[in-house]
């Protein structure tokens, strides 16, 4: 079912289906009309007439109870399943159908299953044991709600949650529907409803569940000290929760105190060397500490050899949100894209001439030729080192000059090419690893279009999220398909051994090719290789860093625009001896003391990058249609549920 179309399809199609409904009923053919009815759920569950066909097929039947053979639950569609649960209600079978309507949350937490009449009955909590509206909640809360919930998801899950609400009120002395309604409380960004059901749960009976909940709810409501006394008060008693050890580090970190957190992290792997979250949290601590990337390759090393430990993957995600090409692409700071952001702000009008008082890479140039074809650019200056030349020999290249013009050496892209990378790349990913895997798409692509690619980038693709890139952030856009280019290189050829491959020769033309956004693109790509093939991680992590070398004596004579992506990524590298990762950490220190306001890059000492995106083009969105559009829906659904913390009773 692709619930990607708009409201109104979805609404025309299923008063569609209730139309068929209706004609089977008139025909007696029972089981048909079942089958239109649960579609017309599915399309819109939350049409009237869907619900009053419904009605007339039960009178047809005699009884709800002989209507429900038409909707069993042996591996039913989701609108049957809602059927199943509005027929219960009229067997007075009100536990069951919570616990039903629950698990049809959350499938689909976004869609407003929630809104039937029955959860705004006023007896409700009269006919509900509190022990179902517990089993409900929790079930909901087990499908990994995030927190706070995105506005959408709130909006479509707000019925349940006040009929959940009343039930709680009702049901004074159940600590542990007190406790569960807590943590739903908490999605909603109700706080201080969520401490005072956590702190009666608590009182009424004090344990290990209540002390974990209440100590959320009071990190939730921006009371990090007095969740830390609760949790340790805790521990103090029963110290053998390692889940919440982890949760006592990672609070500690985000304090500000990470080596605090280290020795709780260190005694749950003590005890439990195995543990599923203690391991992964270890090395996101350590990575808060120092930023070197051999704590986010070890993440990576860990998902492998442990891919049952999820967790690994939710604090690389964390690790790397908001951070310059490890969540995201690096904001551009070349000068000759100021005229261009003005025009696309409305803060100027058509710009007809430019200056540049140095030379910039071409990538950027072509991005503002994009936007501003008619404008007439003078560069009066090529500095030394020249940009324009490869550091050494290299065999490939994407760029040549005429005079200061740049011109693209390859060839475009097929159109095949061209529009599977425009429904692969995506200026944002969860993490690193998430987008070399997502790249995988790229992997039939011959060098000659990924090349092609690199020099004629596509459009991005006409839907809102590129229509928003194209208008307001095109430079991003162009890193971005750049950026995943490159990470299809990665996956050329694969079967080939690294040292003698082909995507390790072109990759390293690239990073040492004329300076240009590709040489960041290629940095990229070859971080990803290091953290994702150990045979290939000294490797990769000394052509990066050759390259942060010359960027920064290069930056002794003039302005070198891809420094700071260049100098990050050394510091993403893992296995580099402190004195490889010097330069780069004394270089983004004095490019942080330099920059301009509004343009501070973060100071070196911890992990932290540019944010290139604003909230509307965050990590939600980071990949388009495409063969690898199941795996993308399926990161974007990770990626909205990635667990606050560690995880929570229920």
């Amino acid at each position: 079912m692709d619930h990607a179309r708009p409201h109104g399809d979805d609404r025309l199609a299923a008063e569609g289906e209730v139309a068929f409904t209706r004609l089977a009923l008139d025909s007696g053919e029972l089981a048909h009309a079942a089958e239109h009815l649960a579609n017309a759920l599915a399309l819109d569950p939350a049409l009237p007439e869907a619900y009053q066909a419904l009605a007339e097929l039960t009178a047809r039947c005699g009884s709800p109870a002989a209507a429900l053979a038409w909707f069993p639950l042996e591996r039913p569609t989701i609108g049957a399943a809602a059927c199943h649960a509005q027929l219960l209600t009229a067997e007075g079978r009100w536990d069951e159908a919570l616990v039903l309507l629950a698990a049809i949350l959350r499938e689909q937490p976004d869609r407003p299953w929630a809104s039937v009449a029955w959860l705004t009955r006023p007896d409700l909590p009269e006919l509900l044991d509190p022990d179902a509206v517990r089993q409900a909640v929790a079930a909901l809360l087990g499908g990994g709600l995030p927190e706070p919930l995105p506005k959408a998801t709130a909006e479509a899950l707000r019925p349940f949650y006040r009929a959940v609400r009343r039930c709680t009120e009702a049901a004074t002395g159940q600590p542990d529907l007190l406790t569960i309604s807590s943590g739903l409380a908490r999605r909603f960004g109700d706080h201080h409803l969520a401490v005072d059901l956590a702190r009666r749960a608590h009182a009424l009976a004090p344990g290990h569940a209540s002390a974990v909940m209440l100590g959320y709810a009071l990190r939730g409501a921006g009371r990090p000290e007095e969740a830390l006394a609760v949790w340790r008060a805790r521990l103090a008693e029963d110290d053998s929760d390692r889940s919440l050890h982890v949760d006592v580090a990672e609070l500690l970190t985000e304090l500000g105190r990470p080596r605090d957190g280290l020795r709780w992290l260190e005694s749950a792997l003590a005890a439990e060397p195995d543990h599923p979250q203690a391991g992964p949290a270890l090395h996101g601590v350590r990575y808060a500490i120092d930023g070197d990337g051999s704590h986010l390759a070890a993440l990576v090393d860990h998902l492998r050899e442990h891919p049952e430990h999820g967790y690994a993957a939710t604090v690389l995600a964390r690790c790397s949100e908001g951070r310059a090409w490890l969540g995201q692409v690096s904001e551009p700071g070349e000068a000759v894209l100021g005229p261009m952001r003005h025009v696309l702000a409305g803060k100027a009008g058509q710009v007809t001439r430019s200056a540049l008082s140095a030379l910039e890479p071409a990538s950027a140039l072509l991005t503002v030729r994009r936007v501003l074809p008619d404008m007439e650019l003078s560069v009066l200056s090529v500095p030394e080192p020249d940009l324009r030349e490869p550091l050494r020999e290299v065999g490939v290249r994407v760029w040549r000059y005429r005079g200061t013009e740049a011109l693209p050496a390859v060839a475009p892209p097929s159109a095949a090419a061209a529009e599977l990378l425009r429904g692969t790349a995506a200026p944002a990913w969860p993490h690193l690893l998430a987008a070399y895997d997502h790249a995988v798409a790229l992997s039939g692509l011959s060098l000659a279009d990924l090349l092609g690619c690199l020099a004629h980038p596509p459009e991005p693709a006409d839907d809102e999220d590129g229509r928003r890139l194209a208008l307001r952030r095109p430079d991003l856009w162009i890193r971005a398909a750049q950026t995943f280019a490159c990470l299809g290189l990665t996956h050329h050829q694969a079967d080939q051994p690294w040292a003698s491959s082909d995507r390790r020769r072109v990759l390293a033309d690239l990073l040492f090719g004329p300076e240009d956004w590709v040489t960041e693109s290629a940095a990229v790509a070859l971080v990803a290789v290091a953290w994702t093939d150990p045979a290939a991680r000294q490797d990769a992590a000394e052509l990066v860093a050759q390259r942060m070398r010359a960027a920064v004596e290069a930056a002794r004579s003039r302005v070198v625009t891809v420094l700071d992506s260049l100098c990050r990524l050394t510091l993403a590298m893992p296995g580099l001896e402190p004195e490889v990762r010097a330069p780069a950490r004394q270089a983004l220190d004095a490019l942080a003391a330099a920059s301009a306001p509004g343009r501070a890059a973060a100071p070196a000492s911890g992990p932290a990058g540019r944010s290139a995106l604003g909230p509307a083009q965050g990590p939600g969105r980071w990949l388009g249609q495409g063969p690898a559009r199941r795996l993308g829906r399926w990161l974007r659904r990770r990626l909205r549920r990635l667990p606050h913390r560690s995880g929570e009773p229920s």
